[in-house]
């Protein structure tokens, strides 16, 4: 079966455990394969991904082999396939905007982004590599709060005609001026903001359920997050958070239909970087509320994963999903995958729900 041939903006810790899984499950059989929501969708096996473009900004990068590229610094992820071949796929110079925030200057080289000072590509160079590199769905990893940087690679995915899949929380498939755009171009999009394979927002969504379906009230909660890699360095950054803590407060809040909890009795988000945690992220829960009687309870979680390992598992199944939508001819939100594997999508469903609409949208039952 051919390839679908991807490009990603950002080639940080979540690109590099993508591409290590990509390379990891070609030496593995179907039987004994180990972290993964579908061996096979649609025909396409996770392996039948390759990247043919990719961008970023960092000097460490910008100009290998992305094979190489993906075990430069700052990235800290977990390196469970080291032996990647060489793709012949140059890491190229991508635009900065608003993809490097100043605080990030303040911290020594091996936890923080050293810009390149290679010559910035204009959007027409971004289209045209995409175009000639035959690219079919760009994958958008720069770090949260890149909103300009963002809209960039969306409007670059647009003009080369290849869909997108937003890994980030910045608003783009959840904003329906650009839902008709993609739409009107026939091509796909999925997003918005990766939800994690197992992660803390994933438990506290189902936690949440949970809580209104077996009659409990729940009354007050947090989920405080705290790790090491460069994207909790980077969201030390109030003004860079906004759109997380509204992407995955949403997401649990989602849950509880029309009796969402007032905004201070709700904490959910990033809250700290820990230098030598790296790549392992640690989340505490804490849920209030009362049962039969009025009688109260709580309850505490805490969850340690290694970040980017546990969205590569997500990306894996987004990607085939958006090769589905190209090959149907489906343009526009793919609004079933987008409820299953993002934070933020268009429109919210209980986790159970997204996964029966997924499961008929993989099996050409729904059209989406």
């Amino acid at each position: 079966m051919e390839k679908i041939r991807i490009a990603i903006a950002g080639i940080g810790n979540c690109a590099s455990s993508l591409l290590q899984g990509i390379e990891y499950y070609k030496r593995k059989d179907s039987k004994d394969a180990i972290g993964l929501m579908h061996w096979d969708i649609g025909g396409y096996k996770p392996y039948d991904v390759e990247i043919v473009a990719a961008f970023d900004i960092d000097k460490r990068k910008v100009g290998k082999d992305v094979s190489e590229a993906i075990f430069e610094l700052p990235n800290c992820t977990t390196i469970f396939c080291k032996d990647i071949p060489k793709t012949g796929v140059k890491v190229e110079m991508g635009a900065t905007l608003d993809g490097f925030s100043e605080h990030m200057r303040d911290y020594e080289d091996k936890y923080t982004f050293l810009l390149s000072d290679e010559k910035e590509p204009s959007k027409e160079d971004c289209i045209n590599i995409l175009k000639e590199s035959g690219a079919e769905i760009l994958l958008n990893y720069v770090p949260v709060g890149s909103e300009n940087a963002a809209r960039f690679y969306a409007e670059c995915a647009l003009e080369a005609g290849v869909g997108f899949i937003n890994n980030i929380p910045v608003f783009i498939a959840s904003n329906p001026e650009w839902g008709r755009r993609f739409e009107k171009e026939g091509l796909p999009i999925i997003g918005d903001d990766i939800k994690s394979q197992l992660g803390a927002t994933i438990v506290h969504r189902v936690l949440t359920n949970l809580f209104k379906t077996r009659g409990v009230k729940l009354e007050r909660t947090y989920q405080l997050n705290t790790g090491g890699n460069t994207d909790f360095l980077n969201m030390l950054s109030r003004i860079r958070l906004a759109s997380k803590k509204e992407s995955k407060t949403e997401s649990v809040q989602s849950q509880l239909c029309e009796k969402r909890l007032e905004k201070e009795n709700i904490h959910i988000g990033p809250s700290d970087w820990v230098a030598w945690q790296k790549d392992n992220k640690i989340g505490f829960i804490r849920m209030e509320g009362k049962l039969f009687g009025d009688v109260p309870m709580n309850l505490e979680l805490r969850l340690s994963v290694e970040d980017s390992p546990n969205s590569g598992g997500v990306v894996i199944d987004a990607i085939r999903c958006c090769k589905l939508a190209l090959e149907r001819g489906k343009g526009g939100i793919l609004y079933s995958p987008s409820a299953y594997f993002m934070k933020h999508p268009p429109k919210q469903y209980t986790d159970s729900e997204a996964y029966r609409m997924t499961e008929e949208y993989i099996a050409g039952k729904r059209e989406d």
